[in-house]
């Protein structure tokens, strides 16, 4: 997959105009690829430099908006796509127990699951029809923690990233006879970005007086890992942060599958009558 990140390939990156999405676009550029930035607000798109990439506005949750994006890379690409990445996404606070929230459950999902199952649609027939051993592909797709541990609070993003998660596994699977295209399931871990409750680009330490935490990384380092793991050919590519390791991922993780394994109630990681064994399992070693 080190064949991807090379000057003439080509690459679209939905959610590309800020955070994670934008320093991987730069990152695309500094190889000297061709890059398309989708992304549906206008103002972010405006500040993307023309020297990193062209942008299209669009929703990725509507079908219609793939057509012209498909368009694009037709006609600007030849319908040679090196690299998807499929990344945008959206979180707004739900709760089962209020239904004003129900309009939040429907725009996340919409924008999270169908955002992706949208562009694979679209552009996984190009992929298919256009990458080989000597010209690979690689797809991204753009989870989160919160899909896989489940934390409390937010029912609705949870649920769409473990969507997504799903989604990517038997993405990941049907094109297991494929080892021209590579398919990447990226986990950050605390990033600075607007999503996070961080700035909205890339590079800023202090936005209208917050300060980037000690604990998370920038998105240029989710981008740096990225492009590590997947040189190395990895699915599964679970960030660390500053302040969670790898490690402690992991546990969590296998924590959280022990819940119906064992017999536990479901999320006890965070139920008061659990606290001293969940203690004693992240102080074990794997």
């Amino acid at each position: 997959m080190s064949a991807i990140f090379k000057a003439g390939n080509t690459a679209v990156i939905t959610g590309g105009a800020s955070g994670i999405g934008l320093a991987l676009a730069k990152k695309c550029a500094g190889y000297g690829m061709k890059v398309i930035v989708a992304d549906l607000d206008p103002k972010t798109l405006a500040a993307v430099p023309g020297s990193v990439a062209s942008t299209i506005e669009m929703d990725v949750g509507k079908a219609e908006d793939w057509v012209g994006l498909k368009s694009r890379v037709e006609k600007d690409f030849g319908g040679k796509l090196s690299l998807l990445s499929l990344n945008a996404g959206i979180s707004r606070p739900t709760s089962l127990l209020d239904p004003s929230t129900l309009p939040s459950f429907h725009s996340i999902l919409t924008t999270n699951l169908f955002g992706i199952i949208n562009g694979l649609s679209s552009l996984l027939p190009l992929i298919q029809s256009t990458a080989s051993a000597s010209q690979p592909s690689s797809i991204i797709i753009t989870g989160s923690k919160q899909g896989i541990t489940n934390p409390p609070g937010n029912p609705a993003y949870n649920a769409s990233k473990a969507a997504v998660k799903s989604i990517a596994e038997h993405l990941s699977f049907d094109l297991r006879e494929k080892p021209e295209i590579g398919v990447h399931f990226l986990v950050p871990g605390w990033t600075w970005t607007g999503l996070a409750g961080g700035v909205a680009g890339a590079g800023k330490d202090t936005v209208g007086g917050t300060k980037k935490p000690d604990a998370a990384w920038w998105p240029e380092e989710v981008v740096d890992y990225l492009e590590k793991k997947m040189e190395e050919g990895k699915f599964y590519v679970l960030c660390p942060d500053n302040e969670v390791t790898e490690e402690m991922d992991k546990k969590r993780m296998l924590w959280n599958a022990g819940d119906a394994v064992e017999g536990r109630k479901p999320l006890s990681r965070w139920r008061d009558e659990y606290k001293g064994e969940v203690a004693e399992w992240m102080a074990t070693e794997l």
